[in-house]
């Protein structure tokens, strides 16, 4: 090869470097601009959606039937579940809701309002298509609930809408053009038409949305087990209210078992601030409670409960409750298996919780922030937050909710407790629960009972993906 030739090869060779720069260049170039012109694509339709977002939903055009007026009662979940039935009520009677007040006397003595739990705004404008909802009453109207010209009852329980448009609308609502329910809780039957099922389920999934506060720490304690890793929720309602509600007090000292007694019952002229006039039930048998399944688990059995699932013993479990009765004493064997148990209060500094840690509901709405992004839920009684959590878990992804089968547990832990046989419980435990992990299934229809019954809340299958 001559000195020429080897010198054109290189001069060529030094060129291609150089044409190839300039072509990569424009593919660079060409990429960018498309780029670009994605990205404004995509801002163009957000900004689109942003505006179909923020439009207000159609108001619904109606000749308003008169004023509803709902004072809920109990704890957090159920009034949520009450506040929604009567929605649905004040639609298909064709009235005008008033902002539900909430229950300020019963045993917790939250003072909250509607307004310090719930975004009463988002509240009232994501509904707007199906009733008129008001912050108060007009005052003309108010002057006449001021000189008692109104209609005060509790509705019945578990009744068909039918009763409320038949008999309450052309009734009481006639007369006075103003209706105040005492009561929500479970004035609703469980099974109904598909429009008003439906129409529940907005109200809890959508219109139900807490305030701002509330969402925000909230999520800030979600954020602080999610740098931790997994974990589960338990909802061990080893409580004072519940353990005397229910008339339970297994492990429970002497004393304290006379404690939860004076709850229910006066009987001996000892009244305290703490009685409960309106549970009717004032002698229980805790033991026979107990056989037939009718009390919330002791942490202890919970402990043997988790372990015999096969939860491992490095995950993070979050107790959603407020004092567990018997305070430390009664966590020892649970936090002995399970080292890692949280609360709210450890997690966060107390300065966090001042403004939530007066008042029950806030704290309770913490709990269901929680409960619901969980990646495990595991109620210790079938009481109103573990049916309504349960049901909304369902709602987001059938995310897995351990409901535990009271019954036939306490008679497995009972024999494991004799015996010690480790292997016959574990067995036991986990056919017992095979079917009882939140899966996608059909509510049961009992007529004529519905307290036996599948509870709506706890599985709105009106509203889930078609169970096949």
């Amino acid at each position: 090869m001559g000195v020429k030739n080897f010198e054109k090869i290189n001069d060529d060779k030094q060129r291609q470097p150089s044409m190839a720069a300039r072509a990569r260049k424009a593919r660079h170039c060409e990429l960018a601009a498309r780029a670009a012109m994605a990205v404004a694509f995509v801002w163009t339709v957000v900004v689109q959606l942003m505006h179909l977002w923020r439009t207000p939903r159609p108001l619904r055009e109606y000749q308003s039937n008169g004023y509803l007026m709902v004072s809920s009662n109990g704890g957090l979940n159920q009034m949520r579940s009450g506040i929604c039935d009567m929605v649905a009520i004040a639609r298909y009677m064709n009235v005008t809701l008033v902002v539900p007040q909430l229950d300020n006397t019963s045993f917790w003595h939250d003072q909250s309002q509607f307004k310090d739990i719930f975004d009463v705004d988002h509240f009232i404008n994501s509904l707007r298509d199906e009733v008129k909802i008001v912050k108060e009453l007009p005052p003309h109207m108010q002057r006449n609930v001021n000189m008692g010209r109104y209609v005060s009852m509790p509705p019945s329980s578990w009744s068909d809408i039918s009763y409320y448009t038949d008999k309450i609308l052309p009734g009481e609502l006639k007369k006075h053009r103003i209706l105040h329910f005492q009561k929500t809780d479970s004035r609703l039957a469980n099974n109904g038409p598909l429009e008003v099922q439906k129409l529940r389920c907005k109200v809890n999934y959508n219109a139900l949305k807490f305030t701002a506060p509330i969402e925000k720490m909230g999520k800030k304690i979600v954020k602080i087990l999610r740098k931790r890793g997994k974990f589960l929720v338990l909802h061990l309602r080893y409580e004072k209210d519940m353990l005397a509600f229910s008339g339970c007090n297994e492990g429970c000292t002497d004393e304290e078992t006379t404690e939860l007694q004076e709850l229910r019952s006066d009987f001996l002229g000892l009244a305290t601030i703490y009685s409960i006039p309106w549970w009717k039930k004032k002698e229980i048998n805790s033991t026979l409670a107990r056989l037939a399944g009718l009390c919330p688990l002791t942490p202890e059995e919970t402990a043997l409960t988790l372990k015999a699932l096969g939860v491992d013993r490095k995950t993070q479990i979050y107790i959603a409750a407020g004092d567990i009765y018997g305070g430390e004493r009664r966590l020892k064997t649970l936090r002995a298996a399970y080292p890692n148990l949280v609360k709210k209060e450890t997690l966060l500094p107390p300065s966090d919780l001042l403004t939530f840690k007066n008042y029950s509901s806030r704290m309770a709405a913490l709990d269901y922030i929680v409960s619901l992004e969980s990646d495990i839920f595991f109620p210790t009684y079938g009481g109103n937050m573990a049916r309504v959590i349960e049901g909304h878990r369902r709602y987001v992804g059938f995310k897995p909710t351990i409901r535990p089968d009271q019954k036939p547990l306490v008679c497995l832990i009972d024999k494991y407790q004799r015996n010690l046989n480790w292997q016959e419980f574990e067995l036991g435990v986990k056919i017992t629960h095979v079917n009882r992990y939140g899966n996608p299934s059909k509510r049961r229809v009992i007529p004529g009972k519905p307290k036996e019954e599948d509870y709506f809340w706890s599985n709105p299958h009106e509203c889930l993906p078609p169970y096949k």
